[in-house]
């Protein structure tokens, strides 16, 4: 027991003395977080022993409450108004979870199926379990404020978000072939029940929830002066809300959650008559001692919330990285997975974005970049586990855990050791075109 608490102590000092430092490196935290799980793992130190079998129940639910924190965090950081959805910032986000996902699913079970034997059923499952890029590792290449209006950095963001829970009724037919859930006759219940009632519901459920609570509190602080303060609980709080109602209705709870975020972001520039209010750049000085004036309670109440979750997200990263390196560590690598990865990263996830992308307005250097950045984590991890407590055989479990382990193992060291010197390039050109545009006239 001492261990593990000198062991905690000593990772969450350390992710704030080294975070200045890791800004300026090119890797990210997660690169650290994994070398620290092998070496906290059994195949070195023996601190962190985990059976990816045994605690998988466990491990679900760390990875579930690690996958929900993100998402509802990225709904905070996407603004919206009433046009979401025609809005062109979100035209590419909707290519990339729907169209290039199901892209990337066909080729991976394709790959694990005609490359690497899987049946139909388990290839289609590993597809399915990779697919989502992450909302959490992505941190570096996500959009970095509320007023963030780069194209890639909302498109990378959105897409973490949203193929998160697009990924679901997948994962359930590849669990459906092969007998561990129901499909019914022709694929029907799944079609109707996880495919397009989870989707609507969900996101329905998620959005009505994200309007209401954020009502509630709005009305109470406007009117009454009340509800201030603990905002960490209102967050949390309808995390849980939004996704235990859907979880109840078998719809998507991780759309649920992704929406009740982004309804709650809504609050920061309308009021319940829709009608725009003044937005507040700074709260007031904590010197003052004065509470939100009623008119800023939106900005407070959202600007609160997201900076928690922020932190809370870092927390979840970095356990969920650690658990990788350990399982690693454990002797689960795999060369097939270095296989799938390079396919995946080389080939599959830049063809996917580029054939999704047909008939937009995309410029080629947003392509390039969302072509690379197919980050795989913990939302991958998620799945994983889920499949396995879903009474995935032993045989099958041993053969797609090294594959899934070492392709975001992987994801995390060559998506982390790029992103800092792409970005800045990135950056760069977007400030050379914009001194060339001035220059010209």
């Amino acid at each position: 027991m001492a261990v593990w608490f000198i062991v905690t102590g000593v990772i969450l000092i350390g992710m704030v003395l080294l975070d200045s430092v890791v800004d300026r490196l090119p890797l990210s935290s997660g690169l650290i977080y994994l070398v620290i799980g092998l070496l906290l793992g059994p195949g070195a130190s023996g601190w962190l022993n985990l059976h990816p079998v045994n605690d998988a129940p466990t491990l679900e639910v760390l990875f579930l409450i690690a996958v929900l924190v993100s998402l509802f965090t990225v709904g905070l950081k996407l603004r919206t108004s009433s046009t979401l959805f025609s809005k062109s910032l979100w035209r590419m986000p909707f290519r990339l979870a729907g169209p290039a996902m199901l892209i990337t699913i066909a080729l991976l079970a394709a790959f694990g199926a005609l490359v690497l034997g899987l049946s139909w059923g388990a290839a289609i499952l590993l597809g399915a379990i990779l697919a989502p890029t992450d909302p959490v590792l992505a941190s570096d290449i996500q959009v970095r404020h509320e007023d963030d209006r780069d194209y890639a950095r909302f498109a990378l963001s959105a897409e973490g978000g949203l193929n998160d829970a697009t990924a679901s009724p997948f994962v359930l037919l590849g669990l459906g072939l092969l007998g561990l859930h129901e499909l019914g006759n022709a694929g029907w219940q799944w079609v109707a029940i996880d495919l397009v009632w989870g989707s609507i519901a969900g996101f329905g459920i998620g959005w009505l929830c994200g309007l209401g609570v954020g009502a509630i509190v709005l009305v109470m602080r406007r009117r009454y002066e009340q509800a201030y303060g603990l905002e960490e609980f209102l967050g949390l709080g309808l995390i849980a809300l939004s996704y235990g109602l859907a979880d109840a209705i078998h719809a998507i709870g991780f759309l649920a959650v992704l929406a009740a975020g982004l309804a709650m972001r809504r609050f920061e520039s309308r009021d319940l008559k829709g009608q725009a209010i003044e937005a507040v750049e700074k709260p007031l000085a904590e010197s003052e001692g004065k509470a939100a004036l009623p008119r800023e309670a939106p900005t407070h109440m959202v600007g609160d919330v997201l900076d928690f979750n922020q932190r809370f997200e870092s927390i979840v990263e970095a356990v969920s990285v650690l658990i990788v390196g350990a399982l690693l560590s454990a002797g689960t690598f795999s060369i097939e997975g270095l296989m799938v990865a390079l396919v995946l990263f080389v080939f599959i996830r830049p063809l996917s974005v580029y054939a999704a992308m047909i008939g937009s307005q995309a410029a080629a250097r947003h392509k390039r970049l969302v072509g690379w950045f197919g980050i795989r984590g913990v939302g991958t991890l998620y799945y994983l586990m889920f499949a396995i407590d879903h009474d995935l055989q032993l045989s099958l479990v041993d053969r797609l855990m090294p594959i899934v382990l070492t392709v975001v193992a992987a994801s995390i060291v060559v998506h982390g050791i790029s992103a800092t010197p792409m970005m800045k390039r990135y950056e760069r050109g977007k400030r050379e075109r914009k001194g060339g545009a001035r220059g010209g006239g």
